[in-house]
């Protein structure tokens, strides 16, 4: 083989290298706007596909992208019933468990100042939630 054959391999190569780059940049940029918290790439299971936790006023969203598609799972923020943080090394865990009976949400590989703010954010939310939901109207009894 000539020293000039391999030049357009080398070439389909760095292209193919680059579209992979550029596909798995693409699945993990964040979902949607808002406070959308993103896990490390350099936590386990988040490599390639890193997971996301949207929160909203009325809903907390976990989203993890996968090679063709995604997953996503919604809790309604009436439906939150506690949240847990579990702080390591490098890493939190944030632990988001429902009142349906489902199992919790676990979302692995976030940054300490993100699942405490996580938290931060969906009990403001809560809170909010329930200041302004409407109470069922007093049936007055009279007396006579």
């Amino acid at each position: 083989m000539n020293e000039g054959a391999w030049v357009p391999v080398a070439g389909v190569l760095a292209a193919g290298i680059v579209a992979a780059v550029l596909f798995f940049w693409w699945k993990g940029r964040p979902f949607a706007d808002g406070d959308v918290f993103r896990a490390s790439r350099l936590s386990s299971g988040n490599r390639f596909f890193p997971t996301q936790v949207l929160v909203s006023p009325t809903a907390v969203v976990h989203y993890t992208p996968e090679l063709v598609g995604r997953k996503e799972h919604s809790i309604h923020m009436a439906h939150v019933a506690s949240v847990s943080i579990d702080t390591n090394l490098f890493f939190s865990n944030v632990v988001i468990e429902t009142t349906g009976g489902t199992a919790p949400v676990a979302c692995h590989g976030h940054r300490k100042a993100d699942a405490i703010r996580m938290k931060q954010l969906i009990e403001q939310y809560q809170t909010q939630y329930y200041r302004t939901a409407s109470t069922p109207p007093v049936a007055e009894v009279s007396r006579g």
